[in-house]
């Protein structure tokens, strides 16, 4: 129970961090914290402790996969945020992060199938 709290703690301070970067002059610097590897830490060292070294590495090789689905996500929103309401824009995007991910996802699946 306590590790649980401890990650929720993160996720919170992570958060508090964005709030804060968000008034600052370096307001830009707020979309550099959801790419601190919080949660990626946390799933490493669960699938590292629980999982042999080779599957460590494909937890991180399909990591640099799940980058695809978040550029295409901030494409989105850089392109439509001149052309849409805040709203509509992080929809899209939202949208096309999804549509990306599920691809990536039957891409990877297809090309690494589970016990291959």
């Amino acid at each position: 129970m306590l590790a649980l709290f401890l990650k929720c703690l993160l996720g919170a301070a992570a958060v508090l961090v964005i709030a804060l970067l968000s008034k600052s002059r370096s307001f830009f610097v707020a979309g550099l914290v959801p790419l601190f590897p919080t949660f990626a830490l946390i799933a490493h060292y669960i699938v590292g402790v629980e999982r042999s070294a080779a599957d460590l590495r494909t937890t991180a090789l399909f990591g640099l996969w799940s980058l695809i689905p978040y550029a295409v996500y901030l494409i989105v929103v850089y392109w439509l945020s001149v052309r849409l309401a805040l709203v509509s824009t992080l929809a899209w995007a939202t949208a096309a992060w999804m549509g990306c991910a599920a691809v990536v996802l039957i891409a990877w699946t297809r090309l690494h199938p589970p016990g291959a």
